[in-house]
């Protein structure tokens, strides 16, 4: 008694449609656009910074102390009190050692303010202080 291989053979099944090798894309891709993002540190406001034809770029500046034409205070996005720059550097120091403060000044606040932020930064130790500007 003989067989035949036609018996043998699976039956076809349904079309099924494997999106594992889609997932598996979009998982690359969106890991690609995590890593090459550019993370961007603001100091909370907009401010007009003089200009100086001096400028260098600072590549570890991650303490941005913002002062407005209003001589306000800003750290990550919030006002904050002259009395209070210190405490709030120092944590930040603290989370970044190797990190520098760049305080960007307005071009319209007062002296006072700006040597006010800098001496805070010193107390807390930080003697890396930058003023950021605009290039010529």
């Amino acid at each position: 008694m003989k067989r035949s291989f036609s018996n043998l053979t699976p039956v076809a099944e349904e079309g099924e449609i494997d999106i594992t090798p889609m997932l598996d894309v979009v998982f690359i891709m969106l890991i690609f656009f995590i890593v090459t993002a550019s993370f961007v540190k603001e100091s909370g406001i907009e401010v007009n910074r003089p200009d100086a034809s001096t400028a260098q770029s600072k590549p570890r500046a991650n303490i941005l102390i913002g002062i407005s034409d209003m001589n306000e205070i800003w750290i990550n996005k919030r006002r904050v009190d002259a009395s209070q720059v210190r405490a709030n550097i120092e944590r930040m120091h603290a989370e970044n050692p190797q990190g520098t403060v760049v305080i960007q000044a307005d071009e319209d606040a007062t002296t006072k303010t700006l040597v006010a932020v800098m001496d805070a930064a010193r107390q807390a130790g930080v003697y890396d202080v930058s003023l950021a500007t605009e290039e010529r």
